[in-house]
C-alpha cells in the first residue's frame, strides 16, 4: 500500500504576521492577503512487512525509527514528523518527506509539509480528512515543535491553493478565495533565495511579546499592516496592478519597522538591484531576517529583475501560482 499528498507553498501579500493569536484580536477588521504557489511539500507513505515506525527526510538527510509510534521521540530529530506520526498512531510503514523550496525560505513550506503530512496520514489510518480537522491538527502540532505560537494563514492556501483574504475575526477565520487572473499577476512576480534562511520563531515570538507588552509603536506598525492588507485586497478585486505595486512597497516599508532584523545588508543589496532593473516593489517572505524576497514590476522588466537578483547571488524560483491546494496523486 502507498498514498502519496503534496499541497502549495505561499507568497505572503500583505497582512503577515498579524496573523498570529491572539494579535489580530487586537485590530479590527485585520486580515492577510496570499497567494500559494507550485513550490510543494511531498509526503510518501509506504507498507513495511515489519512492525517498525520509519520516518525520513530527503531535504535533510535525516531519518528516524521505532519499534511502535509510542516510541518516536518528539523532541529528537524530525520532531514535527514524529510528532504527527504519533498523533495518528502510524503503524508498519516508512513516511517519507521532501520540499521543493529552500530551507526556511520563509514561504511558509514547515506549514505546507504538515498539512500534506497530516492528509496523508489520516487517509492511511482511516481518519478524518475534513479540511478544517486537517488545519488544526498541523497548527497545533507544528505549534508545539517550534514552542511559539504560529500564525493561521500558512495552512490555508496549503489546504486550498489560490489567491485569498483571510480575515481574522472574533468569532472565527473565513477564508476568501479572490477572483484574481492568476496569469496576469504572476507575470509581475519574481521569486529568489537570499542564500540566508530565516528563523521566523525567533522574530515572531520577540514581535508577539513586545505587542502584548503595550509597545505603542508595534502596535502602530501593526495597525498600518492592517489597513494595508485591506488596501490590497481591493487592488487586486479590481485588477489594479499599479496600485498592488504600491501597497507592497507600503507593506514593506511597515514590516522593516517591526524588528530592527527584519531587513539585512542582503536583502537590501538585492532589493536595490531589482529596483534599477525595472521592479517598482519588493518585499521579503515571512517574518524577513533571510529567506525569500518577492520582486514585483511589469511584465516587460520581469527577465531584467531575474538577472539583476541573479547577479546579485540571490538564486531566482521557478513557480507558478497554484490554483490547487493539497494533492493526493
Amino acid at each position: 500500500m502507498q498514498i502519496l499528498a503534496s499541497a502549495p507553498t505561499r507568497i505572503d501579500l500583505a497582512g503577515g504576521t498579524i496573523d498570529i493569536w491572539p494579535l489580530y484580536l487586537f485590530h479590527d477588521g485585520a486580515s492577510t492577503v496570499n497567494a500559494a504557489i507550485s513550490l510543494r511539500a511531498h509526503v510518501q507513505i509506504d507498507s513495511r512487512p515489519d512492525p517498525l515506525v520509519e520516518i525520513e527526510s530527503i531535504d535533510t538527510e535525516r531519518r528516524v525509527s521505532a519499534r511502535h509510534w509510542s516510541k518516536l521521540d518528539p523532541a529528537g530529530e524530525l520532531s514535527l514528523l514524529a510528532l504527527l506520526a504519533r498523533h495518528y498512531r502510524l503503524e508498519h510503514a516508512t513516511l517519507t518527506t521532501r520540499g521543493e523550496s529552500p530551507a526556511g525560505a520563509g514561504i511558509a513550506g514547515s506549514s505546507a509539509l504538515a498539512i500534506a503530512v497530516c492528509g496523508a496520514l489520516a487517509r492511511w489510518t482511516g481518519g478524518s480528512t475534513d479540511p478544517e480537522e486537517l488545519l488544526h491538527v498541523a497548527m497545533n502540532v507544528e505549534c508545539q515543535t517550534i514552542r511559539v505560537p504560529t500564525g493561521v494563514q500558512d495552512y490555508r492556501p496549503a489546504l486550498y491553493g489560490g489567491i485569498a483574504a483571510i480575515e481574522l475575526r472574533t468569532d472565527g477565520i473565513r477564508r476568501v478565495a479572490l477572483d484574481v487572473d492568476l496569469q496576469e499577476l504572476q507575470s509581475r512576480l519574481v521569486l529568489a533565495y537570499t542564500g540566508a534562511p530565516r528563523n521566523s520563531g525567533t522574530n515572531n515570538w520577540e514581535i508577539t511579546k513586545r505587542h502584548i507588552d503595550g509597545d505603542r509603536t508595534i502596535f502602530d506598525c501593526f495597525e498600518r499592516i492592517r489597513d494595508t492588507a485591506v488596501a490590497m485586497r481591493a487592488a487586486l478585486e479590481r485588477s489594479d496592478w499599479d496600485e498592488v505595486g504600491r501597497q507592497i512597497s507600503t507593506e514593506w516599508d511597515n514590516r522593516k519597522r517591526l524588528a530592527p532584523g527584519v531587513s539585512t545588508e542582503t536583502i537590501d543589496n538585492l532589493i536595490a538591484r531589482a529596483k534599477a532593473a525595472g521592479a517598482t516593489a519588493a518585499k521579503v517572505c515571512g517574518a524577513g531576517g533571510g529567506g525569500c524576497l518577492f520582486c514585483y514590476g511589469p511584465p516587460e522588466a520581469r527577465s531584467a529583475i531575474e538577472g539583476a537578483l541573479s547577479q546579485g547571488e540571490a538564486q531566482v524560483l521557478d513557480f507558478t501560482i497554484e490554483a490547487e491546494g493539497l494533492r493526493f496523486e
